[in-house]
């Protein structure tokens, strides 16, 4: 096969018959082109995820460009628009560094979503690559600065940002963990706010994603561990001030943290994360075909654990069970748990069992609210603003 569909894999698990009974029966059937390109460009429209600050004419231009469900071809149109972006950069670094600034960081969103969800063809691969070229590039505008941390891990080498507002000395910091389709790049950008309430932002890649140097896996999190251990030796940081936050599958990260860490940390938020249920078969199954998602999510799934057929994935979720592993019921830092009732990604039950064992938490549920906790009523901009930035500034306050 040289042509690489959008949902090839999810198509191979589903109607090859991998030792899984039921599988092609379970899974709802992906978009088509039709239903794909409407439901991009609706997204687009309202400034929804995973389209969040792309321009509505961009979006169209580039869907116009694609015929197929051909991942390359995909990749190759959303690139198109961004290097247009990357030129203007190019042009205004000297004459109008803010402007280049903004067309970079267009650049960089654009091929973002070149690679989206994961990096899983060559064109993609690609795309990926420019996309955080382009972030770099904008980056060099930043005030304040990014600092690109590089720390020896197993061999190899922890990639993360680092932004430190200039008049706190020694500043409280948020650790960001990115989640299954975003990138560091993207909590970076996200968490820009905190820095005008005196915080430093931390933002890294989640095991099995960008440039993390490992699988999703039991243990993974000394990834993180690590990375700690290198921040707090900084003299800008205030080591005693810390709090990690987890947005959908880092949300799994960010409550394992909270008690593997928790003699170093402040608190954690676990947004929209896994626990228990969400590695289970029953759920993963119908789960697979959610139209909340919008393409591409077995493939994205499979991709953090490091396999390829549903039967693989299917047995390899459940080690990563925080109930099996032990951890509810053992002494945590304190922690936000946000999400929907709605949620057809990750499952609210998996919320009320982190509420309901272990030490007492604060949550913030909304009732009508899918994954992350977001609606119409509630998008991601309102949730982070109104419920997550306060809590955290309040947890990394003298008093906290």
């Amino acid at each position: 096969m040289t042509r690489r569909s959008l949902f090839a894999a999810v198509a191979l698990a589903a109607g090859f018959g991998l030792a899984v009974a039921g599988a092609e029966a379970q899974i709802a059937p992906p978009r088509t082109l039709d239903e794909l390109k409407a439901e991009t460009q609706a997204r687009a429209d309202r400034n929804a995820y995973p389209l969040t600050g792309l321009k509505s004419d961009d979006v169209r231009e580039a869907l116009s460009h694609i015929n197929t469900l051909d991942r390359d071809e995909w990749a190759t149109a959303w690139s198109a628009v961004a290097l247009r972006y990357v030129a203007r950069g190019d042009a205004e670094t000297t004459a109008d560094a803010k402007q280049a600034a903004t067309d970079y960081m267009q650049a960089w969103r654009l091929y973002s979503f070149a690679r989206w969800p994961v990096p899983n063809s060559p064109g993609k691969e690609h795309a990926y690559g420019q996309a955080l070229a382009a972030f770099r590039k904008a980056a060099q505008f930043l005030n304040p600065p990014l600092e690109i941390v590089r720390i020896p891990f197993e061999g190899k080498e922890i990639v993360g940002y680092l932004r430190v507002p200039k008049d706190a000395r020694p500043a409280p910091l948020v650790f960001m963990i990115s989640a299954l389709d975003s990138r560091k790049e993207d909590s970076l950008e996200r968490g820009a706010d905190y820095l005008g309430h005196g915080l430093a932002v931390f933002a890294i890649d989640m095991p099995g994603t960008g440039e993390a140097l490992i699988k999703a896996d039991v243990g993974a999190e000394r990834m993180f561990s690590a990375a700690l251990d290198a921040l707090l030796t900084r003299p800008e940081i205030d080591r005693s001030r810390v709090v990690i936050q987890g947005n959908s599958w880092s949300g799994y990260w960010a409550a394992k943290l909270a008690v593997t860490e928790r003699a170093r940390i402040r608190g954690v938020v676990v947004q929209g994360g896994p626990v228990h249920n969400y590695f289970q078969a029953d759920w993963q199954l119908p789960a697979l075909g959610t139209r909340e998602y919008l393409f591409d999510l077995f493939p994205a799934r499979a991709s953090v654990y490091g396999v390829s057929t549903l039967e693989e994935f299917l047995a390899y979720g459940p080690r990563l069970s925080l109930k099996d592993g032990g951890f509810l019921d053992k002494p945590s830092a304190p922690m936000l748990l946000v999400n929907g009732v709605k949620d057809t990604q990750v499952p609210i039950a998996d919320l009320d069992l982190l509420l309901h064992t272990g030490q007492p938490k604060d949550a913030w549920v909304n009732p009508t609210g899918g994954h992350m906790g977001r609606n119409a009523d509630w998008p991601d901009g309102k949730i982070f603003k109104e419920v997550v930035l306060p809590w955290v500034v309040r947890r990394l306050g003298s008093e906290g």
